[in-house]
């Protein structure tokens, strides 16, 4: 560009220096027609070429540096130029319009999908995404969200339906038949305690005392004494341990009429919970002050923490961004992929938001633009400027010489014939 420019100006120098050589050396042939016709013809070039050559210096700067009026156009009306640019940029080339329309005409979120799956197993997206776990994992503070769960937790156990709850765990055990297993499980336990000579002992004592303590009156007191003063607590003990541990093996026997007595009336109570409403009141009263107490903000910032640091490990091996985080994207992009009225959401989304991007910020064009031109000295501008168009100024000098040269031929031949 630079040679095609110097080639351009080394033109227009030598038309006018043409022109001027010409004029010289045809002033002694004035008395032939030939030298009338060229030195009308190279007069009219060298005026015609110092006259395009002031035209176009007259757009840049003085001419030869002389303050003539109208003249070094362009750094005068800098700002005016700068004001139309940016205008022209803003409400002509770049409008706010013209951009919506090109960028609605780019499927944006078909080429994402494309991006996306080229690059979904490529190097540089597997350690993309490693960072941005590795950073986003590592930025969260345990400390701060800590309270906020230990808030939704009590929230979310305070807002339980005890009643619901409870009889919904009662019905799974009945379901289960646990209350059989409870049942079989405390005869179990009451069995070995009752077997122990310990027990025989003071079920001697307890059944000679209620024996002494008891009241009566007439033939059943005289009886009741008569008993007791025969038999003591040993014997006592004696007789009612075998006694008990027969009713208890029987309780054991699964035809036994008492224990299914005994479990008809567990499940009538265990199903009808719901309904007892102090029971109910009570459990409530209880969870209520348990949760209230209940501070567990500290364990869930340990846990926290503990999880932290296992992803953020887990976050630097490439088998486990290959194996879990990968094939979620890759679900997400073939489930977006196979959705049409997904893509059409996505895309209605990502225009609304260019649209909203440009309508905020398309000023910005213009003081973008503004900005660099304001660092640009006139000097810089000027020769920025005839750069660009400097070829196109440089042939109207070479151009005005020629026309100069054929309309003063022209003209001569006219006053000659005239």
């Amino acid at each position: 560009m630079e040679k095609i420019e110097k080639k351009s100006k080394y033109y227009a120098k030598i038309s006018l220096g043409v022109m001027g050589a010409g004029f010289l050396l045809s002033i002694p042939f004035q008395d032939f027609f030939i030298g009338r016709l060229l030195q009308g013809g190279f007069e009219a070039g060298l005026v015609g070429g110092l006259a395009d050559w002031f035209a176009v210096t007259a757009l840049f700067r003085h001419p030869l540096g002389i303050p003539i009026p109208h003249t070094a156009l362009l750094p005068k009306n800098r700002d005016r130029m700068l004001r139309a640019i940016i205008s022209m940029l803003e409400n002509d080339w770049l409008t706010k319009e013209s951009i919506q329309g090109k960028l609605k005409q780019i499927k944006i979120t078909e080429k994402l999908i494309q991006l996306a799956e080229k690059e979904l197993y490529s190097v540089s997206f597997n350690k993309g995404i490693r960072s941005i776990l590795h950073q986003a994992i590592s930025h969260v503070n345990a400390e701060n969200i800590a309270p906020f769960i230990e808030k939704e937790l009590k929230t979310r156990t305070l807002s339980i339906d005890v009643a619901g709850f409870l009889q919904s765990l009662i019905n799974q055990a009945l379901k289960r038949n646990l209350e059989e297993k409870a049942l079989d499980y405390f005869l179990a336990e009451t069995e070995k305690w009752m077997a122990k000579e310990e027990t025989k002992v003071n079920i001697g004592i307890m059944a000679k005392q209620l024996l002494d303590n008891t009241e009566a009156d007439g033939f059943l007191k005289m009886a009741v004494q008569s008993f007791s003063n025969l038999i003591n607590a040993e014997k006592l003990g004696n007789m009612l341990q075998p006694f008990f541990l027969k009713r208890i093996i029987l309780l054991q026997e699964s035809d036994n009429p008492y224990r299914h007595l005994i479990l008809n009336r567990i499940r009538k109570e265990l199903e009808n919970v719901q309904d007892r409403e102090k029971l109910v009141a009570d459990i409530n009263k209880w969870r209520d002050d348990l949760i209230n107490n209940w501070t567990p903000a500290d364990q869930i910032t340990n846990i926290l923490g503990q999880l932290q640091q296992k992803l953020i490990l887990l976050t630097k091996e490439e088998e486990f961004i290959e194996q879990y985080v990968l094939p979620l994207f890759k679900d997400l992009i073939e489930k977006i992929k196979n959705d049409p009225e997904k893509i059409d959401n996505i895309e209605s989304w990502v225009q609304k938001q260019i649209s909203y991007l440009i309508e905020k910020n398309h000023s910005k064009i213009g003081m973008l633009v503004k900005e660099n031109l304001e660092k640009l000295d006139n000097e810089t501008l000027i020769n920025i400027m005839e750069n660009n168009i400097g070829k196109d100024l440089q042939w109207i000098r070479v151009n005005g010489a020629i026309c100069g040269f054929l309309i003063g031929i022209i003209l001569t031949i006219f006053k000659a014939i005239v």
